[in-house]
């Protein structure tokens, strides 16, 4: 048996079996390495093309689809927004134009109670200014009447002291002649 196994030596194979360098660099097996090669890529291109290509092709087809359908969410959403938005704007600016009339109302009534009460307080200050005034027309004439008199009786005392003789009506036309001016 000794002969048979040396029968077999090839140059990639030692007398102890062992292989002598790298194998796959052998030329011997070469052939052997190719065929092996080319059916296992025959194998790997069929599982990919039959199995798995497939199944990806159907994921990322999916994922297209889930995305194309979340774009066209997006901007169904982003138009509602907007419209919502120009609502909101809308609602906003008739908001304001209503505070502004209502404010102008407001402005108004306040207004005419104000006027109302200016003329009132007009009117209550013209009657007591009329009544000051007549007061005071009133007060004026007693001043006046209780002037004669302190002065009629003063000049009277005052020619008593001097020595003469006091005539009343004397005295009281000569007051009221001083008096006129």
């Amino acid at each position: 048996m000794a002969t048979e196994t040396n029968d077999f030596v090839s140059s990639c194979i030692d007398a102890g079996g062992s292989a002598v360098g790298m194998p796959q660099l052998c030329g011997e097996w070469m052939g052997n390495q190719i065929f092996w090669l080319v059916v296992t890529l025959v194998v790997i291109f069929l599982i990919l093309s039959r199995v798995a290509l497939p199944r990806i092709g159907a994921i990322l087809a999916e994922r297209q689809g889930t995305i194309t359908n979340d774009i066209a969410a997006a901007e169904e959403l982003k138009a509602k927004a907007v419209e919502a938005e120009e609502l909101y704007n809308k609602a906003l600016a008739d908001a304001r134009a209503e505070a502004q009339r209502i404010a102008a109302e407001a402005r108004a009534e306040i207004q005419v109670g104000l006027d109302e009460a200016i003329a009132k307080a007009d009117a209550e200050i013209a009657a007591k200014t009329a009544e000051s005034e007549k007061a005071i027309a009133e007060i004026r004439a007693g001043a006046l009447d209780s002037i004669k008199v302190v002065a009629t009786d003063t000049a009277g005392e005052i020619v008593t002291a001097l020595g003469g003789a006091a005539d009343e009506a004397g005295v009281a036309n000569a007051v009221q002649a001083r008096v006129k001016g």
